[in-house]
């Protein structure tokens, strides 16, 4: 397992680039199964989870090449299997996305249970039930899921019992080649990756309306266009960078950003002490939002606490950036309640961080207090899952002496080329296997 070395205290300074969006490109390529025509997407990001996907993908029958370091060619002229690799499945938890494209191309899929983080409890009863209300037949035999479409699916209303992205996405890819039959998604995610798909899906032909709304309604296509489709930069990686320039007191600019994706963030950021300038707008990305990217620069003044942050469903504050965040907390003036209800895994990395120095009470699985600023000081870490391992670079970013963070696969399979985007914000980081 490959390993970083970071030495510090460090302070930063520069710009930073953004990736595509990980959680966007993920069922997107799960929905270039839908179509036996050329794919072509843009801005991919090059990290371990893609690269399952893709691996993934060719199993079913899928041919793919890298045109470039971001652009990615795929077309499935024929599906050759309806049992996704069980090995790889284990490793990614975003492997269930597969099951919604595979029910409208062949009408069965035969699945394992998903991996992926170990961050709490990550059932998938809002997909089975919202494919069961539909008509489709799901059992369990000798560790698979066993899903059959029924003829037609049974049209009408679904209410999804929780605002699920990955049960949104999966419904939206099993009913997107069904011309004969309408649906009205109620609760459904309204997250950006969301929006995302659905103007994927569109642009294949099938058609979603009330896009970016918790009630869409689906209308299906007989035969998918030919696609070209740009990724949306990853707000949760804006998210990232905003709080290392917190933790470490220092200014950066970050490129290529969309301020509206950043709303959730920016509104409990912004009572921390830390301002934004966004520059002039320099391009236009996707279709129906016109969402526009720019610079922002980042200047973090006094950081002081604030009483509570919660993590919720979009429009909230994403639970993905409650790592990072714990560790900004921890140089932040007073007391912090970082509250995160959605998984009881997600707290459990504090400790790495009370061994470093920080004053962190664990009120239970879920809430943790923290008490700030303090002085962190290097140590010998390992990364349990993505998020939790960037919140411990930054960490290591900010403490004194030399760090070393083991099991680093697991941080890359969300940050595309992290060691070098941080080198040239002057960060003191090396990787070695």
């Amino acid at each position: 397992m490959a390993e970083y070395i970071i030495e510090g205290p460090n302070q930063i300074k520069g710009k930073a680039s953004i990736y595509g969006n990980k959680n966007e490109v993920l069922p997107i390529l799960a929905a270039t199964l839908l179509t036996d025509k050329n794919v072509t997407l843009k801005n991919v990001p090059k990290i371990r989870d893609v690269n399952t996907m893709l691996q993934l993908l060719g199993s079913l029958g899928t041919e793919y090449k890298w045109l470039d370091e971001t652009t990615l060619s795929l077309s499935t002229p024929k599906i050759i299997s309806d049992t996704p690799d069980k090995k790889l499945v284990s490793k990614l938890r975003a492997s269930i996305l597969l099951v919604g494209p595979l029910l409208a191309r062949i009408g069965r899929v035969k699945l394992s249970f998903p991996g992926g983080d170990i961050i709490g409890r990550r059932p998938i009863n809002a997909h089975l039930e919202a494919l069961n209300k539909i008509g489709v037949n799901v059992s369990w035999k000798k560790g698979f899921y066993l899903f059959q479409r029924p003829k037609s699916y049974l049209s009408g209303r679904v209410f999804l019992t929780e605002a699920s992205v990955t049960a949104t996405e999966n419904f939206l890819l099993a009913t997107a080649l069904s011309p004969d039959s309408s649906f009205i998604l109620l609760n459904a995610a309204t997250e950006p990756h969301v929006r995302s798909l659905s103007n994927f899906l569109n642009k294949m032909g099938v058609n979603i309306a009330n896009i970016g709304l918790n009630t869409l309604l689906i209308q299906g296509v007989v035969s998918p266009q030919k696609v070209e489709h740009t990724i949306l930069p990853d707000h949760i990686e804006v998210g990232t960078f905003m709080l290392l320039a917190a933790a470490t007191h220092s200014q950066i600019e970050i490129e290529k950003v969309i301020p509206q994706d950043l709303e959730p963030i920016i509104n409990h950021l912004t009572p921390m002490g830390i301002h934004l300038n966004y520059q002039i707008k320099t391009d236009t990305i996707g279709d129906v939002w016109q969402d526009k990217l720019t610079t922002v620069k980042v200047t973090p003044k006094h950081l002081k606490a604030i009483d509570k942050i919660e993590t919720n469903i979009w429009p909230g504050f994403p639970t993905d950036l409650m790592s990072p965040l714990i560790v900004a907390a921890t140089q932040a003036e007073g007391v912090t309640l970082c509250h995160d209800w959605m998984y009881e895994g997600r707290m459990f990395f504090v400790d790495k961080l009370v061994r470093m120095g920080a004053k962190i009470i664990i009120a239970d699985p879920h809430r943790v207090v923290v008490f700030g600023p303090t002085q962190l000081y290097a140590k010998e870490l390992e990364s349990p899952d993505i998020r939790a391992g960037m919140a411990l670079v930054i960490a290591a970013i900010i403490a004194r002496g030399t760090s070393t963070i083991h099991q680093v696969e697991l941080i890359e399979r969300g940050y595309a080329n992290l060691v070098p985007r941080l080198q040239k914000l002057g960060v003191k980081i090396k990787r070695q296997d």
